[in-house]
């Protein structure tokens, strides 16, 4: 070092030139190591002019974070003997940045964690170890692994979304709460992430089951991803999870109301069809069917609709479907069941229409009925648009 400014001399803290080169070990030292092996390597590559934001220190030991400018100067390239260095104090701008990056993540309006996955990494390489291979099986036969995994899932910091969504008055109260978070219907989605993760796969998303503290399960979007540099071990991961259980709720909507009757809660014309496709393709003959027509639905469509749904509703089981298939037709579908079940089913169902008449202040429910059954190999479709008899009560 043959110069220095009066600037360099404050910036490090030094009386002057001779007591900052006797001590040049206390400004470059620990996190600068790295970057200047940076250097040295451009240099060796001929490289006469560098920048780079590093590290040094002061005398008293405190820490800088600095561009550093360095060039050989013009007519020195050969020798290297005069090579001038600027540096610039980055520390404020970057605690300002930081500052910046922490108010972004605690405010951010979506569900940040930051987790410590080098646990569940060094459990993946035990495994290796031992010499299992076929992973996906594993876990099939040993449930209680996924459980150990994510019981080794350390939770280093979230966000104020996150306090939200599950619930939470701080971070103290989640952290001591996990448990309720991590459990249930997460094993599912957390099993198919551990293979992801087996598989070498680093970053991934999909949908995933939480829980808030209050047992609400909760529909989220989960974006995962390994943080950069830490890959080997995996002490840092960072996970994010938007809310999407009232998207989920209105999707489950949906798909009720493209199977179910609104009027009456029972099944649709649509389902019933693709039930009778399904039960053609499967052995599960004989299958009888009861077919209603409700007389005076189209006079009183509200009051004689709720009745015939809830009794319909009440008559059949899981395996059997109750349905409307039009304005004032409804079918009961029996799997496995032949003409003297069905008649048997008929007969309840007439127990429950006079019990509905007896406690209910409603017009009388009327049907006028027919019991076709399939035999083996006979298609359902034609046994129901040919009903064998007519009843009337």
């Amino acid at each position: 070092m043959l110069h220095v400014n009066r600037r360099t001399l404050e910036f490090f803290e030094a009386r002057d030139l001779a007591h900052l080169v006797a001590h040049l070990d206390r400004v470059f030292r620990d996190d600068m190591h790295d970057q200047h092996l940076e250097e040295l390597l451009q240099l060796w590559e001929g490289v006469t002019r560098h920048s780079s934001q590093t590290v040094n220190y002061t005398l008293s030991g405190r820490r800088l974070d600095i561009a550093l400018n360095a060039f050989v100067l013009p007519g020195h390239e050969e020798t290297w003997n005069r090579v001038l260095f600027s540096v610039e104090d980055l520390s404020d701008r970057l605690h300002a940045s930081e500052q910046y990056g922490r108010g972004l993540f605690a405010h951010f309006p979506v569900s940040l964690w930051v987790e410590d996955f080098s646990a569940v990494r060094s459990l993946l390489s035990m495994l290796r170890g031992q010499g299992i291979s076929d992973f996906s099986t594993f876990l099939r036969v040993h449930p209680e692994f996924i459980d150990r995994c994510m019981q080794e899932i350390c939770v280093l910091d979230v966000n104020q979304q996150t306090l939200s969504m599950v619930g939470a008055s701080d971070k103290t109260h989640l952290l001591r709460n996990l448990r309720h978070v991590f459990r249930d219907d997460m094993r599912v989605h957390f099993a198919k992430q551990l293979i992801d993760l087996w598989n070498g796969k680093l970053t991934m998303q999909r949908e995933v089951i939480n829980y808030s503290l209050d047992g609400r399960p909760i529909n989220a979007h989960m974006q995962f991803a390994v943080m950069p540099g830490h890959e080997d071990d995996w002490p840092m991961v960072l996970v994010s999870l938007t809310d999407i259980t009232a998207r989920k709720k209105a999707e489950a909507y949906l798909e009720y109301l493209g199977n179910h009757d609104v009027l009456t809660g029972l099944r649709n014309r649509t389902f019933f069809a693709d039930e009778i496709n399904r039960l053609d393709r499967k052995d599960a003959w004989p299958v009888s069917v009861i077919m209603l027509d409700l007389n005076g639905l189209k006079a009183v469509n509200d009051e004689l609709g709720h009745a015939a749904g809830e009794v319909l509703g009440k008559t059949v089981d899981k395996t059997q479907v109750a349905a409307r298939v039009g304005g004032d037709e409804f079918v009961l579908l029996l799997p496995d069941t032949d003409a003297s079940g069905a008649q048997a089913l008929s007969q309840h169902l007439l127990e429950l229409i006079d019990l509905n008449s007896q406690f209910h202040q409603s017009p009388r429910l009327s049907f006028s009925m027919g019991i076709p059954t399939s035999m083996v190999d006979e298609r359902l479709e034609a046994a129901v648009k040919c009903p064998d008899q007519q009843v009337y009560f």
